[in-house]
């Protein structure tokens, strides 16, 4: 099932059966679309597959068989095969239904029981704004406990060759082989992975999150005249860039609320940007994304 949009000037396709994710976001450049977001099968069955997926009620990996809160051990199952942790929630892979439709704007909806003890209502929205893509993600905790939540956007940019990224940041999380982190360090420390000023992406597998963001980016395709303005709501301070080799058609600038494995960092799970939310209490998060000329 897809639901196409379009103002003229973008357009996107969804797929409220598959986590209410993305398989297309493109704009109108002179006389041609451009995708923005890689282009995929609007019928694959596999949410990685997709353009743009949602987190919810978290982003990352969860070591440990679950985490422990309040004096609780809550245990959380593999949501995956292919992976040997507990990733990213369950709304990127479950069937939202859709809300409310009109001419540039679709809102979707999801009622949730579990992962582990999460029980949440969420909200999407996709608008379209001239050339440019507004998404928004609310979650509201219906447990009868309170418990830590997280959220996110997981978009797959086009990559070119010349495709560079800016986006501030202090701290860059280090990976494991596991896809766990093995510690913090200053950007400084990793100048092919410092996008304090536009840079090309490193020539390798990149997979790390970054910390000290102030929610605003730029992804530019000089040899195409085109760049991404991004702007997100305070909440989601960090980012996380992914591509896995130089020759990939992809970058992943995923802007999210907290590191991996927060749950599990030493501290209190809010210490590392996850948001404690009461019952009936809500957390919201938005990207806006604006295209122009580079």
């Amino acid at each position: 099932m897809t639901v196409s949009l379009s103002n003229g000037r973008a357009r996107i396709t969804v797929r409220p059966d598959l986590g209410a994710g993305l398989a297309a976001f493109d704009v109108l450049h002179g006389a041609d679309w451009q995708p923005i977001f890689r282009a995929v099968d609007p019928g694959t069955a596999h949410p990685f597959a997709l353009s743009n997926i949602l987190l919810v009620p978290f982003s990352g990996r969860v070591s440990g068989g679950g985490f422990s809160f309040n004096g609780d051990f809550h245990a959380l199952s593999r949501n995956m095969d292919t992976e040997a942790y507990p990733l990213h929630g369950s709304g990127f892979s479950s069937p939202w239904r859709v809300a409310a439709e009109g001419g540039d704007f679709i809102s979707l909806a999801l009622a949730a029981e579990g992962p582990g003890p999460f029980r949440f209502d969420a909200t999407a929205t996709y608008r379209l704004v001239d050339a440019g893509l507004v998404m928004t993600l609310d979650v509201t905790n219906r447990a009868a406990i309170r418990l830590p939540y997280g959220a996110g956007f997981h978009p797959w940019f086009v990559r070119d060759a010349d495709t560079t990224l800016a986006a501030a940041a202090t701290d860059v999380w280090l990976e494991q082989a596991d896809h766990l982190s093995k510690g913090r360090e200053p950007v400084g420390m990793h100048p092919d992975m410092d996008f304090n000023r536009p840079r090309l992406l490193p020539a390798r597998w990149i997979n790390n999150w970054f910390d000290g963001w102030n929610g605003k980016a730029r992804i530019a395709w000089p040899g195409k005249g085109l760049a991404a303005d991004i702007e997100t709501s305070e909440p989601l301070n960090r980012y996380v860039v992914f591509s896995p080799a130089a020759d990939a058609d992809f970058i992943c600038f995923e802007p999210v609320t907290h590191p991996v494995d927060a749950f599990n960092l030493p501290g209190e799970p809010q210490d590392h940007g996850l948001r404690v939310l009461e019952p009936a209490e809500s957390l919201s998060v938005s990207m806006r994304i604006t295209v122009c000329p580079a």
